[in-house]
C-alpha cells in the first residue's frame, strides 16, 4: 500500500520560498511529494528554479507533480481554446524541466455546450493533442548527455483530468471516466473536496470512499490514484471555497481508516489543498498512522481471543461477548462516580458560606459600607459565572 502525502505549493513554513528549499522542508517534515503551482502562468524567470528541482527530485527519488492553468476554456470557441492551450504549452515545458509524474489540468467551463456525449468527446479531443504533445517535448532532446538526464531513461508525465467542483464546470466524476477511458495516457484527479461538494456532502463514510475507489477501478482498470483533499465549504452542489481540514463538514477520518482497513491495493498520491498546506498534509499523515495502530490493536485482540478460546474450550465470539458485558459494567460504573461527585461537593459548600459571613464582622463599619459590601461581592460572583461561559 505504497501512499505519498505533500502540499500543494512550497509550504507555509518555507523561509525562502523557493521550489528546491520547499522540498527540503517537505522531506525534512517526513512527506514525499508536493505540486507545483502554476495556475495562471509559468514565468521564465522560473525555469532556472524548475530545473534544480529536477535534479534534485532526479537524485533523491522524490516525486514531483505540477499542477496547470485554473481557467481553462477547452470547450470555447477557437480563440479560447488557443489562448487556453498557449498556457497548457508552457505548463509541459515546466513538467518535463521538474521531472514532473503528474501534470494536473482542468477542462474549464461547458460554454455554449450542454453536457453530455458532444462535450466529452471535444474534452477528449483535445486531451488526446495534450498527450501527443507531451510526447513530443519528453523525446525532444536526443542529446547523448542531455540538459535533464531524466528525459533519456523516464516516462513522459501523465496527463491528469480533476473532478470539477462546481454545476457550471465540465469535470464530473463520471464525465472524467468517459474521457480518461478513451484518451490513453490520462489519469483521474480526483478531487475529494470537488467531489463531496458536487454530491451535496456525499464523502461521510470509509463505505462511501470504498466506494468512489471501486468505480474508479472497475471503469478504467487502475490500482494508481492522483487525489487532493482539503476541507471544503460549499453549498447547492457547488464548492465554495477551501477551508482547513477541521472547518468543514468532509473529514479525513474515514478515508484514513479505509485506506488502512481496505485499502491494501492503492498505490494512492495524496496532495494537501487546504489553506495550512503542509500542515493539513501532516494531519492526514498522523490519521493514517492512527488508523494502523488501532488495526494493530483490533488484531492483537483477536488474536489473544483465539489463543484463550483454544485453552477454555470455547469460541473467539464467546470472549468477544464477555468483553463487551465487562466494557458496559466500566462505563455505567464511571457514570454513577460522575453523579455522586456534584452531591458529596455541596455539603462542604453550605458549611463554607457561614463562615464566609462572619469574617468581615472583625472591621467595625457602619451598616451601609456592609450592604455595599454584599452587593460588591455580588458583582464578584456574577463576574465569575460569565468567565466560566466564555471558557
Amino acid at each position: 500500500m505504497p501512499i505519498k502525502l505533500g502540499p500543494a505549493g512550497v509550504p507555509l513554513s518555507c523561509k525562502g520560498r523557493t521550489i528546491v528549499e520547499g522540498m527540503d522542508d517537505i522531506i525534512s517534515l517526513g512527506l514525499e511529494t508536493m505540486e507545483v503551482q502554476t495556475v495562471r502562468m509559468v514565468a521564465p524567470q522560473h525555469f532556472e528554479q524548475y530545473w534544480q528541482a529536477g535534479v534534485l527530485a532526479n537524485k533523491t527519488e522524490f516525486e514531483m507533480n505540477i499542477h496547470g492553468p485554473y481557467y481553462s476554456e477547452l470547450l470555447g470557441n477557437r480563440v479560447e481554446r488557443g489562448r487556453s492551450m498557449t498556457k497548457i504549452e508552457t505548463t509541459l515545458q515546466a513538467a518535463r524541466t521538474i521531472n514532473a509524474r503528474h501534470i494536473t489540468l482542468h477542462a474549464g467551463h461547458y460554454g455554449s455546450m450542454p453536457p453530455g456525449s458532444a462535450a466529452n468527446e471535444q474534452v477528449a479531443n483535445v486531451f488526446a493533442g495534450i498527450v501527443d504533445r507531451v510526447h513530443e517535448i519528453w523525446h525532444d532532446d536526443e542529446d547523448d548527455f542531455p540538459v535533464f538526464p531524466w528525459i533519456k531513461d523516464g516516462t513522459p508525465s501523465k496527463i491528469g483530468i480533476e473532478t470539477s467542483g462546481r454545476q457550471e464546470l465540465w469535470g464530473s466524476l463520471e464525465e472524467v471516466l468517459e474521457v480518461v477511458n478513451h484518451v490513453e495516457g490520462t489519469i483521474p484527479v480526483l478531487n475529494i473536496a470537488h467531489i463531496h461538494a458536487r454530491g451535496h456532502g456525499k464523502m461521510r463514510t470509509s463505505e462511501d470512499y470504498g466506494e468512489l475507489f471501486d468505480e474508479v477501478r472497475e471503469t478504467i482498470g487502475t490500482k494508481e490514484f492522483y487525489c487532493h483533499f482539503s476541507g471544503v465549504e460549499h453549498r447547492s452542489g457547488n464548492a465554495m471555497h477551501y477551508t482547513q481540514i477541521k472547518k468543514s463538514d468532509l473529514n479525513f477520518e474515514p478515508l484514513a481508516e479505509f485506506i488502512v482497513e481496505d485499502g491494501g491495493w492503492l498505490d494512492i498520491t495524496l496532495i494537501s489543498d487546504s489553506p495550512l498546506l503542509e500542515h493539513d498534509a501532516m494531519y492526514m499523515l498522523q490519521n493514517i498512522e492512527k488508523s494502523r495502530h488501532r488495526q494493530l490493536e483490533r488484531k492483537a485482540r483477536e488474536d489473544r481471543r483465539r489463543a484463550l478460546a483454544a485453552q477454555t474450550g470455547t469460541t473467539p465470539a464467546v470472549l468477544a461477548a464477555r468483553e463487551e458485558e465487562q466494557a458496559k459494567l466500566r462505563e455505567d460504573a464511571k457514570e454513577e462516580k460522575v453523579e455522586e461527585k456534584p452531591a458529596e461537593k455541596e455539603k462542604p459548600a453550605e458549611k463554607e458560606k457561614p463562615a464566609k459571613k462572619k469574617a468581615p464582622a472583625k472591621k467595625k463599619a457602619p451598616a451601609k459600607k456592609k450592604a455595599s459590601k454584599k452587593e460588591d461581592d455580588n458583582v464578584f460572583d456574577l463576574d465569575e459565572e460569565d468567565d466560566d461561559d466564555l471558557f
